[in-house]
């Protein structure tokens, strides 16, 4: 008798003895079904490293810092304009400043170029090996880093102070740019000024500041001149960059923009849109320092 029988012969002693039903016997004998080979659009894909992805080349074609070309001269403008802000983060400053890496781009006026300027510091310290970057939108009002990098809209800062999303992680977006996300600036609000001023901001600067020791987090932010919510936020920064356009920001102008946001520990100041002798049509960056000595060097 064979293997086979045997187990048949054996399998019909226990279903006679009530041990066994005829379905459980007929699942013992039967040999199990090999499992299926899933074509490969079935196979499940592994879960993206970033939640965006933002075009490269279309950065390096709008003049903006890209990865794709690190020694443009914009990049390299970038470079020297970003050390002082460094160092007041990393603690290396004239003195100890209090939440160093939280650095709040603005201007003066709109149309300066402090999202322009915002964006370039953002990817350029991305580039950096010991840092990563967290770029804010928190112009509530006129929101343009998604727009500029090519990204859709998305929920952001305001929802979380709405509390219409429990935490940071679930609207911060990951990029391919690597060490570098975004916080949208999310729903527009009426009282977008009280709520950038609130309790509940102060407890979200503070997880921000804290989460990560090596994050250095950039916020696009209005106008000093234009809202009063540049002023609110400015009250939790360490450091602040100012977007001076030249030959258009009036000195008055700069003077009373600066008056509005005396509480925080050092101004750095950025002169943008500078057209360079004997190159038609060219415009670039001009670092130089404000508060606490601290100085910069031409930039191209």
């Amino acid at each position: 008798m064979s293997l086979i029988e045997k187990a048949v012969q054996r399998l019909d002693q226990l279903k006679q003895a009530g041990v066994l039903t005829a379905e459980e016997g007929a699942a013992t004998v039967a040999p199990e079904a090999p499992a299926p080979i899933a074509k490969p659009s079935e196979v499940p894909a592994a879960r993206a490293r970033f939640d965006v992805e933002i075009d490269l080349a279309r950065l390096a074609a709008k003049g903006l810092v890209s990865p794709e070309e690190p020694n443009s001269q914009i990049a390299e403008q970038y470079r020297i304009i970003k050390r002082p802000l460094l160092r007041n983060a990393e603690g290396r400053g004239a003195v100890p400043i209090r939440n160093g890496n939280l650095i709040m781009v603005t201007s003066s006026a709109p149309g300066e170029g402090k999202s322009f300027s915002a964006i370039n510091l953002a990817v350029s310290i991305a580039m950096e090996l010991d840092h990563t970057v967290l770029l804010v939108d928190a112009d509530i009002s006129k929101p343009s880093v998604l727009n500029t990098l090519g990204l859709p809209p998305s929920r952001g800062l305001m929802d979380l102070l709405l509390g219409q999303e429990n935490s940071l992680g679930d609207v911060l977006l990951r990029t391919n740019i690597d060490k570098l996300s975004i916080l949208p600036a999310g729903a527009r609000h009426q009282r977008s000024t009280e709520f950038l001023s609130s309790e509940g901001m102060n407890r979200l600067l503070d997880e921000i500041a804290s989460r990560y020791a090596d994050r250095i987090v950039i916020f696009d932010s209005p106008p000093l001149l234009v809202t009063t919510e540049a002023r609110a936020l400015a009250t939790h920064m360490g450091q602040l960059v100012m977007v001076v356009e030249a030959e258009r920001t009036t000195r008055s102008m700069l003077k009373q923009a600066l008056a509005t946001v005396d509480n925080c520990p050092v101004k750095l100041m950025l002169l943008n849109k500078v057209r360079h002798p004997g190159r038609t049509g060219h415009y670039g960056v001009y670092g130089y320092g404000y508060g606490y000595g601290q100085r910069g060097t031409e930039s191209a």
